[in-house]
């Protein structure tokens, strides 16, 4: 099984250099945890899977709503260390946003700004390995978020559940006789992906569900196409 991470930079060199030129006292505090080494074993990795609920899909235009995040293992979910979080978009919602995710202007109104709960969102993450179903939802939002609050973005390496759906899907398809069935990859949706290993059908479109289904879809993968031996840089980008 054959994940990208062509791309994938020396992340324990990179924060160090974060670390060096970040100015919020919060950023710097989040680089200088470190990063764990690309060469350590999956089983032995401390990850944390995150999602947000979002105005939209521009991180340009819109903005984060909601931020749930569940500490794991390959071996473990961490339920008592998950943490959900509200945010003040400071926008009306509107109502195509409204009916995926349930969340209304009322809900939002009295939320904190992101700057306000920086911190401990950042402590929740630091030291660990984020787990994301499609990495540029949290890492562009995340960036851009941080930008607009703080005036510096946000680098970070992840695991991407829909990257690794992706290409076990495409293996799956390879051969002769995949090609005259004409076999097309099956659907990298988080739903639909859970479903093939077996795992519970959670209501989507909340935060705190959507990252611990994340999280077990991981467990999932890795049980049924990889090895925990493996090194994290066979995942990591």
């Amino acid at each position: 099984m054959h994940i990208d991470t062509s791309a994938t930079p020396d992340w324990v060199k990179r924060f160090e250099q974060l670390e060096k030129i970040a100015k919020d006292p919060r950023l710097k505090e989040f680089y200088a945890q470190g990063v764990v080494d690309a060469n350590t074993p999956l089983k032995e990795v401390p990850f944390v899977a995150l999602d947000f609920e979002t105005t939209g899909l521009n991180a340009q235009e819109d903005a984060i709503l909601t931020i749930g995040l569940v500490p794991f293992t390959l071996g473990r979910v961490y339920c008592n260390g998950s943490a959900h979080w509200v945010v003040n978009p400071n926008r009306e919602l509107n109502e195509e946003s409204v009916i995926i995710h349930g969340i209304t202007d009322s809900d939002v109104k009295n939320a904190p700004q992101l700057e306000a709960i920086l911190q401990p969102v950042l402590r929740a993450l630091a030291g660990k390995i984020v787990v994301v179903h499609y990495k540029n939802i949290e890492r562009q939002f995340f960036n851009q978020a941080l930008l607009n609050c703080i005036g510096e973005g946000i680098e970070f390496p992840v695991v991407d559940t829909l990257d690794i759906e992706y290409a076990i899907q495409r293996e799956k398809c390879k051969g002769v006789m995949n090609w005259f069935k004409r076999k097309k990859p099956a659907s990298v949706r988080l739903g639909q992906s859970r479903e093939r290993y077996g795992l519970p059908a959670y209501q989507p479109h909340h935060a705190l569900t959507d990252a611990l289904a994340t999280a077990e879809l991981l467990q999932a993968q890795i049980q049924y196409y990889f090895q925990e031996e493996m090194p994290l840089s066979t995942v990591m980008q």
